[in-house]
């Protein structure tokens, strides 16, 4: 769990030192996207998508060595953003830290100041999938 907390942490850093500014912190979500691995097209299913986000999200999860390996992507620059961030914090945890994790970066940064109530509603749905893959992969390890 302290890993997820790390990230977290450095990613509150990081947006502290945007001071607030919409449109650089625009960019640097639009950049941390850009930065995102690359999503095999093959992947690129429906059973893959977010339920509950306006834009379309892909998202997949494995396991590597008893870590939750995610993957994901977006048809839309914030929102690849916005899901690079959450791959960011909890990719490469245990899948129960992942399950457990308090996700607390979003209100230290102000996400509300420059996402929209439909944004939030999609990155609620972000996280709860990832959650729920986390579920499925320890249920997979415990049969």
């Amino acid at each position: 769990m302290d890993q997820i907390k790390q990230r977290q942490e450095e990613i509150i850093e990081e947006f502290s030192m945007l001071d607030g500014d919409m449109e650089m912190t625009l960019d640097y979500i639009m950049e941390l996207g850009a930065e995102l691995g690359e999503f095999p097209e093959e992947y690129r299913l429906d059973d893959n998508i977010v339920k509950g986000c306006q834009s379309k999200v892909w998202m997949t999860a494995q396991l590597d060595n008893e870590r939750v390996q995610f993957r994901a992507d977006s048809n839309t620059a914030i929102t690849k953003g916005l899901v690079s961030l959450l791959v960011r914090v909890l990719s490469q945890s245990p899948p129960t830290d992942v399950m457990n994790a308090e996700i607390y970066f979003p209100k230290q940064i102000g996400m509300d100041r420059f996402i929209g109530t439909q944004r939030s509603n999609g990155f609620a749905a972000m996280i709860k999938q990832m959650k729920m893959y986390a579920l499925a992969l320890t249920a997979k390890q415990e049969s």
